[in-house]
């Protein structure tokens, strides 16, 4: 306690005032210590990592060196005060590359979802855009991301069907020669397809519908095999038959048949067939349910010494079951010189 009883002195009163004043800066100075010289604790906040640092200094750039954070010239930071424990966030400068329709582009982040950066440089993401990462990714450094512009047309269009050549070896020839009996000349098949493209460039085409507009003509070309002396034999290739009087067949398939023969007078017959025409040479009893009536066909033995040629399919009988066929022939001679053989069956278009 100060006693004021000595101000009544000069010299005394000089020295108590002194004394007061010295008294009084050290209570000051007493009182605002804690305040202004009180340690910060700070939450630093680096990416990934988490350090916490207690220090005097109040200057966030200041915090950061001495808590050994070091900073690239592009990199950044903020603050958020707190009641004796204050945050620093660190941003680092992070380098993205985004591939926009095909254009490659170097850009910066400071940590942001895809969509922000997407939206902030101005690049679509929705609709007919398709992103390679999903729009709520973080942006990080090193970061590559493609937009990519997806677009489908539907085309109509017409095109060539080119024509086939087909080889007829023909024993009619002299050896190696070849004719031309038919000149090839495309067709034309209309398309309507779906078609996709990428950024511009077509990457997918879909056929929807065909519709052929005309059938190509195929070109028949006939190689000799023989000498040169005429015989009754066919010239046969990929799907095209002619005939020794020139005639010229095609068919879609051929198989092979036992084949045995009959006439009219045989027991059981006569000149009407099953389907109610009448026999002649070409009438070929079947089996209707493995060779349907009507069914045109050209009839060759399979060792080629015996060409029936040109049939159809008008007859039946109780014997003729699946791989069997009846030959119809006008007279017993020819039928016993026939007698039964293996034979290759052309169904002719």
């Amino acid at each position: 306690m100060i006693d004021f009883s000595v101000l009544g002195n000069p010299r005394r009163s000089l020295f108590a005032r002194v004394t007061i004043m010295v008294l009084l800066v050290a209570c000051v100075i007493s009182v605002l210590t804690p305040t202004v010289f009180a340690q910060t604790t700070y939450v630093i906040t680096d990416g990934d990592q988490v350090k916490v640092y207690t220090t005097f200094a109040s200057s966030p750039a200041a915090v950061l060196d001495r808590a050994g954070v070091e900073l690239n010239a592009e990199d950044t930071y903020t603050t958020q005060p707190g009641d004796g424990v204050s945050e620093i966030t660190v941003q680092r400068q992070q380098q993205i590359t985004v591939n926009n329709c095909g254009v490659p582009t170097e850009v910066t982040s400071y940590g942001e979802s895809l969509q922000s950066l997407l939206d902030r440089l101005g690049i679509p993401s929705h609709g007919n855009y398709v992103v390679s990462l999903p729009l709520d990714t973080e942006t990080f450094d090193g970061m590559e991301v493609t937009v990519d512009c997806i677009l489908q047309r539907e085309q109509t269009y017409t095109e060539d069907m080119p024509y086939e050549t087909v080889l007829c070896y023909d024993p009619n020839l002299p050896q190696g020669q070849q004719e031309v009996l038919v000149e090839g000349s495309n067709g034309q098949i209309m398309k309507k397809t779906n078609v996709v493209y990428c950024n511009g460039v077509e990457t997918n085409r879909t056929v929807l519908e065909e519709t052929v507009i005309q059938q190509p003509v195929k070109k028949i070309v006939t190689v000799g095999t023989g000498d040169g002396t005429a015989t009754q034999a066919p010239a046969i290739g990929d799907g095209v038959i002619i005939t020794a009087e020139g005639e010229i067949l095609t068919y879609s398939r051929s198989e092979q048949f036992r084949a045995t023969a009959y006439t009219h007078t045989d027991e059981g017959c006569n000149m009407t067939t099953a389907t109610g025409t009448t026999v002649r040479h070409g009438t070929v009893a079947v089996d209707p349910t493995v060779i349907p009536y009507g069914t045109r066909m050209f009839i060759v033995s399979n060792d080629g010494t015996y060409i029936y040629g040109l049939g159809t399919a008008e007859d039946c009988g109780g014997a003729i079951k699946g791989d069997r066929l009846d030959l119809y022939f006008p007279t017993d001679a020819e039928c016993w010189k026939f007698g039964w053989r293996s034979c290759t069956v052309y169904f002719l278009d």
